[in-house]
């Protein structure tokens, strides 16, 4: 089936291009004057008796006569003189006229050029500080990564049930973080990426995070969706910031949850086409995954449910070495899982959580934590002190 393709990005020159000339149109609409021409004050006085005028505006230092031909306005000024007979002459002729104080050459320059370019800086930054972790312009590369530093993941092993598979996997992963001297001495390579595969809800992203709470190093977490922007080049950007953020605090764990809308296998691009920002982007993360130096101790784990559309480049080892299936846990793990979410819920002494876990098939943690949720949000709707094995049902 034929992949639906994905529309064209602009240039970020582009589109400051366009701000520009848009403002420059309106500067000119908006302060340019008709045409004019200079004449001496005796000739001025004399169009105005032949009511050739259709505006007189009197200035400090200059006269200036608005003449309408064939649906165009045209500018007449003389120099002013002090000329009392002036107002009488254009009362007489019913020539309308208006005053006008004298203009600056700082007021000129502020309104023509100074505040154009004041309000198309505020549209860079405001557009530019939606796009980055920052609110400048500088900004737009940065990367969204939410850092957590040491412990400040508030998770551990202990907070994730049901998938004793994945963790049994994922202690080798924390011995290559506190102990990578034990297999660099025997010439063994720490692996650069572990992949978490598995159905939504399963706690793919709580196990990263209690891999590295039980590890006590930081951890970067960013959604592959955060990476892609409409604007190119602002993808790989953000990829490079993100490995360079990481090489100063390593060693640390780099989480990239949803990597699918990143990492998608690419497909050659039509004929005229132009190069994805998404297809850059990965780009940019194949090459700073084999770029990187795993002695420094930064491993990368990514988590996603559709592994079958990810690029095989991202996926060879030397990648993503090590891939992981969380599966949606048997009822003993259901049990676990429940026995946690209700640590800080009134369970009244009826509730069996066996029982619960047997009546609830092919949940998953996030499912199981929704039930008692639900619950509980059920029993004090009742205005019961405590939740009871009716409320899960």
């Amino acid at each position: 089936m034929a992949k639906e393709k994905e529309p064209k990005q602009i240039p970020l020159v582009w589109i400051a291009f366009s701000l520009l000339l848009a403002l420059l149109i309106i500067n000119f609409y908006i302060f340019s004057v008709a045409p004019s021409e200079r004449i001496s004050y005796s000739e001025f006085k004399k169009m105005v008796d032949e009511k050739k005028f259709e505006e007189v505006i009197i200035e400090p230092n200059l006269v200036k006569g608005i003449i309408k031909e064939k649906d165009k306005l045209k500018e007449v000024k003389a120099v002013k003189v002090d000329d009392p007979e002036l107002i009488k002459l254009l009362e007489k002729n019913n020539i309308k006229f208006s005053g006008k104080e004298a203009d600056t050459w700082l007021r000129d320059l502020l309104l023509a050029w100074v505040l154009p370019i004041i309000i198309l800086v505020l549209i860079w930054r405001f557009l530019f500080g939606r796009l980055g972790a920052g609110p400048g312009v500088m900004a737009v590369g940065k990367s969204r990564a939410t850092v957590y530093i040491e412990k400040d993941t508030g998770v551990t092993f202990n907070d994730v049930a049901g998938v004793d598979e994945a963790k049994e996997e994922l202690k080798e992963v924390i011995d290559f973080l506190q102990h990578p001297d034990k297999y660099l001495r025997l010439g063994g390579k720490i692996p650069k990426g572990v992949l978490l595969v598995g159905p939504t809800g399963t706690g793919k992203t709580l196990l990263a995070k209690a891999v590295a709470g039980e590890a006590k190093v930081p951890f970067f977490s960013m959604s592959g969706s955060e990476f892609v922007e409409m604007f190119v080049g602002v993808g790989a950007a953000r990829v490079r910031d993100l490995f360079a953020q990481a090489e100063q605090k390593a060693p640390c764990i780099i989480f990239i949850d949803e990597i699918d809308a990143l990492g998608k296998a690419r497909i050659a691009a039509p004929i005229g086409g132009g190069y994805e920002e998404r297809e850059h982007t990965l780009q940019q993360l194949l090459v700073e995954m084999d770029g990187f130096d795993t002695k420094k101790g930064i491993i990368i784990m990514a988590a996603t449910n559709r592994p079958e559309i990810l690029d095989p480049a991202l996926l060879r080892p030397g990648r993503f070495d090590r891939h992981i299936l969380v599966d949606r846990p048997d009822i003993k793990g259901r049990e676990d899982i429940l026995k946690i979410h209700t640590k800080n819920v009134k369970v009244s002494k009826d509730v069996d959580l066996k029982l619960i876990a047997a009546r609830t098939p092919g949940f998953a943690g996030a499912d199981l934590a929704n039930v008692v949720n639900e619950a509980a949000i059920l029993a004090a709707r009742k205005n019961k002190n405590s939740v009871e094995l009716s409320d899960f049902e």
